[in-house]
């Protein structure tokens, strides 16, 4: 899996289960005032990140993480992906 991969992974994911307009995902977005992310919606990522990516994550890393480009670093470095 490459970088592209995980971009195209929670991008697709927020378009279609969140409701999130494709034109606000840009790295610099922030999850929670840019895009709206709230605490539920965080938990509904963990499930889909540990589903798709196979990895275990905590609702609290996710929240932790401000933009979308940390967002798919973190998935980057949790996966090993190079």
């Amino acid at each position: 899996m490459k970088r592209e991969d995980i971009i195209t992974i929670i991008n697709d994911f927020l378009i279609d289960e969140l409701e999130i307009d494709r034109e606000k995902l840009q790295d610099d977005a922030n999850l929670k005032n840019d895009l709206g992310i709230d605490s539920l919606d965080f938990v509904d990522i963990v499930v889909i990140v540990e589903h798709k990516f196979g990895i275990k994550i905590s609702p609290e890393e996710i929240t932790n993480v401000p933009t979308l480009k940390a967002f798919y670093d973190y998935i980057e470095r949790k996966t090993g992906v190079q």
